[in-house]
């Protein structure tokens, strides 16, 4: 099914996106060959950089910053197809893996669907007609 709406809205077809997809993903490290905070953000940011130059995604440490044999990175994608989103977050999983420059011990995903709020869509022409 497509996802996109035309409607008439002031004489003019506007096409609108019947739902957004969010994905967001939480993952857990375990860097063996870190000894020093300094050694871990080397690491990290390798990791963080291949990533989203592969995927072009938001990615970022969110948690761990003082530990440096540990570390939690967050992700997120935005999309119009769950199916998509889905695949592409289980393909940034096996990506970070495949690194092998740090040991993924947990995961945690989570994809939103948020429906398009045309239905709370107020025009007022009258507003600024005045302007």
């Amino acid at each position: 099914m497509d996802p996109r709406i035309l409607l008439q809205l002031n004489g003019r077809r506007t096409e609108f996106i019947k739902d957004m997809v969010i994905g967001s993903g939480i993952i857990d490290l375990w860097i063996v060959e870190s000894r020093s905070l300094k050694e871990k953000r080397g690491v990290l940011n390798r990791i963080l950089k291949r990533t989203q130059n592969e995927f072009n995604i938001s990615i970022a440490e969110i948690g761990e910053n003082d530990q440096w044999k540990r570390a939690k990175i967050g992700f997120s994608v935005v999309g119009n197809d769950r199916r998509y989103i889905n695949g592409k977050i289980d393909h940034i999983l096996k990506f970070i893996n495949s690194l092998h420059l740090a040991e993924v011990l947990n995961t945690k995903i989570e994809i939103t669907n948020i429906p398009d709020s045309i239905d709370h869509f107020e025009y007022n022409e009258d507003k600024y007609s005045e302007f």
